[in-house]
Order: structure tokens, then C-alpha cells, then sequence
């Protein structure tokens, strides 16, 4: 059983009215929540030790393979993040010598953001750990089983109202 964030805790308390499966229904879609706040908190904490956020970490992530460097709207439309998000990561990275901004050859007005040699190294070293840590989570499950959870998470999302959006999206 997984321990329930106290704010679901106080929701199901006060949800006697309610019928039970209804009920149940409440405490799985809560434990999903608290499980995931828990990922959250592990992966923020596992990065902080790096002085990276999950934001930052994802930027560094798609500049590993990029050569020549990313301008902010690709890191943008890439991490699925705002140009002003991406813009506020990157002065952070840059402060820690992780990226520079480069004005491009031809257009000076276009910037590219490129690894520094630390930020490489870093990145490196950080996406086999972080990989292994993220793996590890569902390790003591099976093959099976993993398919089984992907399955009912898959059915849960077409519930919500972003699964809805998506499925109307692609003609569903």
C-alpha cells in the first residue's frame, strides 16, 4: 500500500457520503498522485545533488547529441517548454558553466546554446545514472506486469480530459 499524501488522506476521510466504489476509485487515482509526488520529490532531490533542476537536466539532455548546438526555440519545442522558460534554464546553466550561448555565423541576431566541456562531462555521466535510478523504480516487476500497468495507465489517461483532447486530436 502506498502511503497517501496527507491532503488526500484528509479528501478520502471526509468522502463517507460517497458510494464505494466511487471511493475506491478516489484512493487508487490518490495513490497514483502520491506515488508520482514521490518520483517527483526522489528525481528533484537526485538532481539538486547536481544543482540541477528537471528542467535543466532536460536541456542538457537534448544538447548532448547536438553538435552544432540548439537555438531556444528548438530547446523550446523539443522540451515542450515556453522560449521564456527555456530562457530562464539557460541563464542558470550558463551561470554554472554547464552551456554558452554562441550568436550564430550568419545571423547574429540567432543565438545557439552549446555544452561547455563541463556540461558535457556532466550530462555524460548523469544520464546512466539517472536512467539506471528511473529503471530501477519498476525493477521488481515483470515484463508482464510492466505491459499490464502501462495498459491501465493508457485506459486511466483516456479518461482525462488531456487523454480526450488527444484522442479527438488524432481522430479517435
Amino acid at each position: 500500500m502506498i502511503l497517501l499524501a496527507q491532503k488526500y488522506a484528509a479528501l478520502l476521510d471526509r468522502s463517507e457520503d460517497q458510494p464505494e466504489a466511487i471511493v475506491e476509485g478516489m484512493r487508487t487515482c490518490f495513490e497514483v498522485l502520491s506515488l508520482t509526488a514521490a518520483i517527483d520529490r526522489d528525481c528533484a532531490a537526485r538532481l539538486g545533488l547536481h544543482d540541477l533542476s528537471e528542467g535543466k537536466f532536460v536541456l542538457l539532455f537534448l544538447l548532448q547529441d547536438a553538435e552544432d548546438g540548439l537555438s531556444p526555440h528548438e530547446l523550446a519545442e523539443r522540451a515542450g517548454i515556453t522560449r521564456g522558460t527555456v530562457t530562464g534554464l539557460v541563464d542558470g546553466l550558463e551561470r554554472s558553466g554547464l552551456v554558452q550561448r554562441a550568436s550564430n555565423d550568419i545571423d547574429r541576431r540567432k543565438l545557439t546554446i552549446r555544452l561547455t566541456a563541463g556540461g558535457a562531462a556532466l550530462i555524460r555521466r548523469l544520464t546512466g545514472e539517472h536512467s539506471r535510478w528511473i529503471g530501477s523504480l519498476l525493477s521488481d516487476l515483470s515484463a508482464a506486469e510492466r505491459d499490464t500497468l502501462r495498459h491501465l495507465l493508457a485506459k486511466v489517461f483516456a479518461r482525462t480530459d488531456a487523454g480526450t483532447r488527444k484522442a479527438a486530436a488524432h481522430g479517435a
